[in-house]
């Protein structure tokens, strides 16, 4: 049952993510592109840490991952609604930010579930999130190739129909009770898990989590627009390539974390990013769609080493009493502030370099690589780790 929502809540953004770019501009606002991809992480800022904090505390994880789905069910429809009317834009902005704000714990509820109930919940969490990846590259694929709704609002319609249905299946998740206790109005609203900024590790995690996230917002803003550009007619289909990887990494990751450290794992990510948007830049600079699509390929990898590790690590490191805070902190920085900050950034920055003819997208990504490579240097330079304890011989 945590495979098959997983799945489902995969394939929400999944559907409309990937397109939505192209479905603005197919409606004629473009212009608004850098603010649809603004909001939804602003409204994102602070309902994980709240969402977390009443998981820990008041709310049993399950059911608030039920109403709060339903919630996103409504609104995503209703969002969509307004762009098949011809309503102001402004109308479709602030629904999609109530979406937003009501799904951002999302994420961090359903980790929090699956590593409380699973036996051995560091190689077995992948494999149950890989349903949201499978869940994602369906969603992508029927936008894209079977339905054609590469630029219509009914790929929001879809996804809101599939939300809801996540929400009842939600019925039937395992139990998991709140297991703190809410004390003063900082603990209540989730501020607690900022204590986690005070311990070097999770400072310097946290601090490169959301550095590395303001580049990777171009991916879905700019990356399905670049391929538009490369003469690719189904874009939301293509971009489905890294959660095919994606799916490969997850299955390998229990045996990558036994075997490795975990700052050796996040190094990778950071790494093979950079090369990632180094392709991209490639393409840019000789028209060839491969590199751009082998670059989207390799993204899915990146994505998984980086931020399923992440949670993993949280789990390892937070005592039970604050672990759904410490994950609706980590979405925060993902999904909120970094994501924020970014889509201003790569909205502006695609303003600046990037000409009416299609030239200019090398310097695009090249920059967004520079900045990944300044993530892993700072972070190989600043994280520490727990050191690995040898085995004593035998008999000692």
């Amino acid at each position: 049952m945590l495979w098959l929502v997983f799945f489902l809540h995969g394939m929400t953004p999944g559907f409309w993510v990937p397109a939505l770019t192209n479905i603005l501009t197919a409606q004629g606002l473009g212009g608004w592109v850098p603010l649809a991809f603004m909001v939804p992480p602003l409204c994102t800022l602070i309902s994980p840490l709240i969402g977390g904090a009443l998981a820990d505390q008041r709310i049993p994880a399950d059911r608030l991952f039920v109403w709060s789905s339903a919630i996103c069910a409504v609104l995503l429809a209703a969002a969509f609604a307004t762009l098949q009317a011809g309503w102001h834009p402004l109308w479709f902005i602030f629904l999609l930010g109530g979406y937003s704000l009501f799904a951002g714990p999302g994420w961090g509820l359903l980790a929090t579930i699956s590593l409380t109930h699973l036996r051995q919940g560091e190689r077995r969490f992948p494999l149950v999130r890989v349903g949201a990846t499978v869940g994602w590259v369906a969603g992508g694929l029927l936008t894209g190739f079977a339905l054609g709704l590469d630029t219509s609002p009914w790929a929001g319609q879809l996804a809101a129909g599939v939300k809801l249905l996540a929400g009842l299946l939600g019925l039937w998740l395992p139990h998991t009770p709140p297991l703190g206790l809410a004390g003063s109005w900082r603990s209540r609203l989730g501020f607690d898990a900022f204590r986690l900024l005070g311990q070097r590790d999770p400072c310097v995690f946290f601090g490169v989590t959301l550095l590395f996230s303001v580049p990777l917002s171009a991916f879905y803003m700019y990356g399905p627009e670049f391929l538009m550009v490369l003469g690719d007619p189904h874009p939301t289909g293509t971009m489905t390539v890294a959660q095919v990887l994606e799916v490969l990494a997850l299955v390998t990751m229990g045996t990558v974390l036994a075997r490795f450290r975990v700052k050796t794992v996040l190094l990778w990510a950071l790494g093979l990013s950079v090369v990632r948007y180094g392709m991209s830049a490639v393409a840019g600079i000789n028209g060839a769609i491969a590199w751009h699509v082998a670059g989207i390929a390799l993204h899915g990898v990146c994505y998984t080493f980086y931020f399923i590790t992440a949670q993993i690590f949280l789990d390892r490191r937070v005592d039970p009493g604050m672990k759904g805070q410490a994950q609706g902190l980590l979405v925060m920085v993902s999904s909120g502030v970094g994501p924020l900050a970014g889509a201003w950034l790569c909205g502006l920055m695609r303003q600046q370099w990037v000409t009416a003819d299609g030239r200019g997208w090398e310097v695009f990504w090249a920059v967004l690589a520079g900045m990944i490579g300044a993530c892993f240097i700072l972070f190989a330079l600043l994280y520490r780790g727990i050191p690995v304890v040898a085995e004593p011989p035998p008999g000692e």
